[in-house]
């Protein structure tokens, strides 16, 4: 945030070897270990830009495509932060607004995982992709970022937005959503609607559109 304070222009990136104090999304500590990848760049945000929320989508399809050619299971993204190798977290994604830009935080498990949580976890190593590097990793998911970046702009969300539903958890994918007001919904995973916004197909038939929550995948 200094950093683009400073006037840090878009497209530089940060990269931490290891944090002291990594956090997720609602307050939650990211636990940050030597070997994984912990990175941000600023987004500076322009007139005719989509929705800056929406940049969590460009960030996942960047995160998948760099990750789903690495690891031995089936990489998925999960509404609306998480990138999962068979429905264990590997990559998760943070976007907090400073002024005019939208810095976009991405921590990968390339080495290491953390044990004992309340869902599973992963990483590329347990993945069969020992030899990567946080370092290399870096370097390539760059050039994808930029990719769908340029995309978002030119084209708008609708191509991110396709490309994320081919990437993204199946149709009908039973899940619980946590919402901030300590409320819980059940349902299956319909779609995202046009803003981003995930669909819930309730028990009785009609749908839900969650702006903001925790999802989990009920298996």
């Amino acid at each position: 945030m200094a950093w683009v304070e400073q006037g840090v222009p878009e497209g530089a990136w940060l990269r931490a070897g290891r944090q002291t104090g990594g956090r997720g999304r609602m307050g939650r500590s990211w636990e940050s270990r030597e070997g994984n990848l912990y990175c941000s760049t600023a987004v500076r945000l322009r007139a005719l830009d989509p929705t800056p929320h929406t940049l969590a989508l460009v960030a996942a399809n960047a995160v998948h495509a760099l990750i789903a050619p690495l690891a031995d299971g089936q990489a998925r993204i999960k509404w609306p932060n998480d990138v999962l190798v068979d429905d264990a977290k590997i990559a998760g994604i943070l976007l907090e607004r400073a002024g005019d830009a939208v810095i976009v935080g991405i921590g990968i498990n390339v080495k290491d995982h953390p044990q004992g949580l309340d869902r599973p976890v992963t990483s590329l190593a347990a993945q069969g992709a020992g030899e990567a590097e946080a370092g290399d990793m870096l370097e390539r998911l760059t050039g994808l970022f930029a990719h769908w970046l340029a995309i978002w702009r030119a084209q708008g969300l609708d191509p991110v937005r396709t490309h994320w539903l081919l990437n993204a958890h199946p149709t009908g994918t039973p899940m619980r959503v946590n919402l901030p007001d300590e409320s819980v919904l059940e349902g299956r995973f319909e779609t995202l609607d046009r803003d981003g916004m995930l669909i819930l197909r309730l028990a009785d038939g009609g749908t839900r559109a969650i702006h903001a929550g925790d999802i989990l995948l009920i298996r």
